[in-house]
């Protein structure tokens, strides 16, 4: 099996050769050829020979039927279950017999018989581990079949025994939760608790080849043993956790959502390893992880990817049923998500709470989505110790040289039910009937050793009273010194940035001198020289040109670009991602321009100034959560930076709800993690349907409390930009959520002087100061251009109208000055173009109450509706003239 044999054709192939020039051959085959009783001159070899032939044929389609198929059949279960084994496998299939087992075979095969060579193929294939690689690259296929079908390296005496230990202790760790906490949810890793020697192995094993930052992602089963044992989180502090007394202020999370990081020390350099906080929406830490590996990636100029290395492990039932699986498996391999490959592990338990693998996933196996990249997948029996250190091994060396994700499906069992209250017999009395009869998985592997003479059970014993009098030690002070659970502080990279209220923090300067906007816009809107730009954006540039001379005003995608460019001379990173971010969905971005006829990018961003900082601007997948979540990620890692994604419509923000509720919204309460990750969602109703009308700005104001969001909703060009650079210059970090204009992007009043840039700031409330005014509208976005047209039309110069540009945290201040202007008998109505039960009204009803600071507060909205819009134009503009009527009656 030395040779890979990839087709039926290959030896006549070969043959053909041979009688052309025998040396065009390696010398093994020249050998076997020359060894043929071949009559002198003659081009078709004998009778014999050809039934010699026919046999090294049906050799070969054996080899690949176990190269191929053998992964079927493979000892994978630790439960000892038959699985069947595909007559492909057997002899019969192609034509052979046990008569044949004595033939020789040439060279080439790796064996000296037939025989030999079965039972090669059999403790390669069909033993614990299952290779299954046909779907993988050629030429990657090749050199994974080289390594697989070479003698197995095995680990020496010293790992064997680490690999012992380490399994050892994350058994004694789970057994000692259960008395300690009985009946406590821990979410066991019983069964698999291998996962813990992989995961120490895989770090030990990345060092090895120059990784020096590792990332885990993964849901709650084992994660309080990952965290004591890979991560390196004290036990006095997941005891404390037990204990459940959190700090004022703090709301906390379940201890098996927690994360930790720490430099993990190995012979070839300390590791930082970090560990994800996660919800139990279990797969949607994924994207997260690569985010935060690209970002550290991007910090060190990692441009190879190879200095960190991310770590998913995922869930069997979870792998295959969750759509961000797929999602995050889809970024692997695009270039402004690449992180070099992703070693994903998947801790198989066989079953999914309740569920059998034959109702959740319609594959052979639930790694079959991995397939969709090309993914090598190794299935190992999770009692295999030294077969699976091998398959790591492999995994990550594949991972280095190749920079693609590759899968090790870890099979074994779960101990207890879901949790350890959970009653598992209910469903699957059967399958933990044999889980009653097994005995822990290191006293297996112990058992091993302890044959071959590699461990005593002396030092086995030493080995546990250790270990054990550590966490009784552990726990002893915990029960003498109870506390509250602090969280971490902010260090590394977030040292300086805050969370917290608002108002910690002073108002940042975001003024920038007239001379270096205009310098900047011309650099925006000059090409380089022979670049052919297409005919129709030559006014875009052209305008840009005009608005460095002064001699127009600044549009919302020009103050947009000015916001990134000055903070990328300034030295700050800026990265915005997005389902056709580069041109804009609403062709008003072109960020890059495309030669007219090679079609050659140019960015201008990325040519401002030497020295910059650099700007990334990804068009994205179609996909909302994955790439939310990895920008998300991303954002935790770079906090000196403007990290942005956009929405198509703001309505598509939809799709990524989990991000929002579980990470964005609640990630600093629960968890003490902050992210300034911007939100850019196109807003406003213009007749386009219910899908391209509401970015919900009233799911966002739910969620927002305890000054946890930033949430705007801007009306002018310099508004936008100050609030983008704003979101960097101040020392507080807050995701903010703004609302974007589309038709507006073009609307001729929608626009700012340069001044405004130059010498303003973000205002949270714009006021208005009508005298002997008898109303005043108060409103935010699009509107309020409708309701300032309406109100020329009808010369109701008697109507005040005040924009709320920032909606959360609530400018209470600024509207009650702006406010103040007006006698309390003025009423004040909040106009709104979304229905009454959305938009901002009930966010604000529920503040105000029917009054605002002294003055009678009502409403002007659309009926109640359970869909955002109407689906047609002609009645959404005859909504319209009802809502602008009602707002100046």
């Amino acid at each position: 099996m030395e040779l890979a044999l990839e087709s039926q054709g290959y030896l006549e192939a070969l043959y053909r050769a041979y009688l052309e020039d025998p040396f065009s051959l390696p010398e093994e085959w020249r050998r076997y050829f020359s060894a043929l009783a071949l009559e002198d001159g003659r081009r078709e070899p004998l009778a014999g020979e050809a039934l010699d032939l026919a046999f090294l044929l049906k050799v070969e389609r054996l080899v690949q039927a176990h190269r191929e198929l053998g992964h079927l059949a493979a000892r994978i279960d630790p439960l000892g279950r038959e699985r069947p084994r595909p007559r492909a496998l057997t002899l019969e299939a192609h034509g052979l017999s046990r008569e044949d087992l004595a033939r020789p075979l040439p060279p080439p095969f790796g064996a000296p018989s037939l025989g030999a060579l079965l039972d090669r193929l059999e403790a390669t294939y069909l033993g614990p581990v299952g290779w299954e690689l046909a779907h993988v690259d050629p030429e990657e296929r090749a050199w994974l079949l080289a390594q697989v079908e070479s003698p197995w390296p095995r680990p020496d005496p010293e790992t064997r025994r680490r690999l012992l230990r380490a399994l050892m202790e994350a058994s004694l760790f789970e057994e000692f939760l259960q008395r300690k906490y009985l009946g406590a949810k821990t979410f066991s890793a019983e069964g698999l608790e291998s996962l813990i020697p992989l995961l120490q192995e895989a770090i030990l094993e990345a060092a090895r080849h120059g990784v020096r930052e590792v990332v885990l992602g993964m849901a709650h089963r084992g994660r309080l043993n990952v965290l004591a044992h890979v991560v390196g989180k004290p036990f006095e502090r997941i005891f404390r956790e037990f204990e459940e007394i959190f700090p004022e202020g703090y709301s906390g999370d379940v201890k098996y959502h927690l994360g930790f990081s720490s430099d993990r020390e190995t012979p070839f350099g300390p590791v930082h390893v970090s560990l994800n906080f996660n919800p139990s929406h279990l797969e949607f830490v994924n994207p997260v992880t690569l985010g935060r590996l690209r970002a550290k990636q991007d910090r060190f100029g990692d441009r190879e990817r190879r200095r960190g290395l991310a770590i998913l492990v995922h869930g069997d039932a979870a792998f295959i049923g969750e759509g961000i699986v797929q999602e995050t498996l889809n970024l692997s391999g695009l270039p402004g998500y690449r992180v070099g490959g992703t070693l994903h592990v998947v801790a198989n338990n066989q079953l999914g709470f309740t569920t059998l693998p034959s109702e959740y996933t319609s594959c052979p196996y639930p790694t079959d989505v991995a397939k969709m990249v090309g993914a090598p997948i190794f299935h190992v029996n999770a009692e295999a110790l030294d077969e699976l250190w091998f398959a790591l091994r492999l995994a990550l060396a594949y991972r280095q040289r190749y920079g693609k994700d590759v899968v090790l499906d870890l099979v074994g069992y779960r101990r207890r039910g879901h949790n350890e209250s959970d009653e598992p017999t209910f469903t699957q009395a059967p399958m933990y009937a044999l889980i009653a009869k097994k005995p822990a998985p290191w006293r297996v592997y112990a058992e091993r050793l302890l044959a071959e003479g590699a461990v005593g059970e002396e030092e086995l014993k030493a080995w546990q009273e250790a270990y054990l009098e550590r966490l009784e030690a552990e726990f002893a002070r915990v029960k003498a010194e109870p506390g509250p659970v602090v969280p971490h502080g902010l260090s590394g990279v977030w040292q300086g940035y805050v969370g917290g209220p608002d108002h910690r923090v002073p108002e940042a300067d975001t003024r920038v001198p007239k001379e270096a906007l205009k310098n900047l816009l011309v650099r925006l809107s000059t090409p380089p020289e022979g670049f052919r730009v297409h005919p129709k954006l030559k006014r875009f540039l052209e305008a840009r040109q005009e608005m460095a001379e002064e001699k127009r005003p600044v549009d919302w995608a020009a103050a947009e670009a000015l916001a990134l460019a000055t903070l990328a001379v300034e030295g700050h990173r800026v990265r915005l991602t997005g389902q056709d971010a580069l041109r804009g969905t609403f062709t008003q971005r072109h960020a890059a321009l495309y030669d007219y006829e090679t079609g050659e990018p140019y960015v201008p961003l990325k040519h401002l100034a030497e020295g910059q900082a650099e700007v990334e601007i990804w068009n994205s997948p179609l996909s909302e959560a994955g790439v939310l979540g990895f920008e998300y990620g991303y954002s935790l890692d770079y906090p000196e930076g403007l990290v942005l994604w956009e929405a198509q419509f703001g309505d598509f923000v939809n799709v990524a709800q989990v991000y929002i509720d579980q990470f964005l919204a609640s990630a600093e309460a629960k968890w003490n993690r902050l992210s300034g990750l911007v939100l850019l969602l196109p807003h406003g109703l213009e007749g386009q349907g219910p899908e391209h009308s509401s970015a919900r700005p009233e799911r966002f104001l739910q969620l927002a409390a305890r000054d946890n969001l930033q949430i705007a909703y801007p009306t002018t060009p310099a508004q936008l930009f100050h609030l983008l650079r704003r979101q960097v210059k101040r020392p507080i970090r807050k995701p903010l959520v703004v609302l974007t204009p589309k038709s507006l992007l073009r609307h001729p009043e929608v626009v700012s002087p340069l001044e405004e840039l130059a010498e303003g700031r973000f205002q949270k409330v714009i006021p208005e100061r009508v005298k002997g005014a008898r109303k005043v509208l108060l409103t935010s976005g699009k509107v309020y251009y409708d309701l300032l047209q309406r109100r020329r039309e009808l010369g109701a110069l008697d109507v005040a109208i005040l924009r709320l540009e920032l909606l959360y945290p609530f400018p209470e201040a600024e509207l009650r000055e702006a406010l103040g202007f007006y006698p309390k008998k003025v009423p004040v109505v909040f106009v709104q173009e979304e229905p009454v039960n959305q938009g901002a009204w009930w966010y604000l009803s529920a503040r105000f109450c029917g009054e605002i600071f002294g003055h009678p507060f009502s409403v002007v909205a659309r009926p109640e509706s359970p869909s955002p819009a109407v689906g047609s134009s002609k009645v959404h503009r005859l909504e319209q003239e009802e809502l602008l009527e009602e707002a100046f009656k």
